[in-house]
């Protein structure tokens, strides 16, 4: 009986340590050399809705992904402006950038357009459940009420961590940088990721 009870519970040891382990890997942000995962998303471009597709856009040369806590935010749009200036010098480079936030397809439509951001320069993408962050090892943070924008409308989403992913056509991460643990501002993202892709 003992010997049966040892068994049973060396068995749920072993499995809750598997689970612990495994969650701890699902959270853990990727790294430089580790394959990006693929994803297809709902994005916008200078205001029209579309089907981004992370294997297409690879196809054709590296990609920039950066996620961002939100359209019409402060940094988020200093960010955003940055990357349409210097949009020519990343497609020059053979890059493309592609913004991810828990933004709705509504919001982005406007903001994609806007002169004053992303110009109609590069896509931004909507990830409202949080599932593509999830699969880079991000988390988003859960909706905050009474928190509104920089136009007065409030914002009902959660905030997905400023990070920045360099991808090579390989598919491979080839840089990852955050504001959190790099201490880097939203422009010096697109700095330091203009920079990458040019030496590659």
């Amino acid at each position: 009986m003992y010997k049966k009870y040892y068994c049973l519970s060396f068995l749920i040891f072993s499995f809750s340590l598997l689970v612990t382990r495994s969650a701890f890997a699902q959270v853990a942000t990727l790294s430089k050399g580790d394959a990006a995962p693929v994803f297809n998303a709902q994005a916008s471009l200078a205001g029209s809705a579309f089907d981004f597709s992370l294997k297409a856009a690879l196809a054709k040369g590296s990609v920039v992904i950066y996620f961002y806590p939100s359209a019409y935010t402060g940094g988020c749009d200093a960010e955003a402006h940055a990357f349409a200036e210097l949009s020519d010098k990343f497609a020059a480079a053979g890059a493309t950038i592609i913004g991810v936030s828990a933004d709705d397809i509504q919001r982005l439509n406007t903001f994609s357009s806007d002169p004053n951001y992303c110009a109609g320069k590069f896509a931004v993408a909507s990830d409202a459940d949080g599932k593509i962050a999830a699969s880079y090892g991000l988390t988003m943070g859960a909706a905050k009420l009474g928190i509104k924008d920089v136009r007065g409308m409030d914002l009902n989403h959660g905030f997905i961590p400023r990070t920045t992913f360099v991808i090579g056509k390989d598919g491979k991460i080839v840089a990852v940088f955050s504001s959190t643990a790099d201490h880097i501002s939203p422009t010096d993202h697109v700095d330091k990721a203009l920079a990458i892709v040019k030496g590659l």
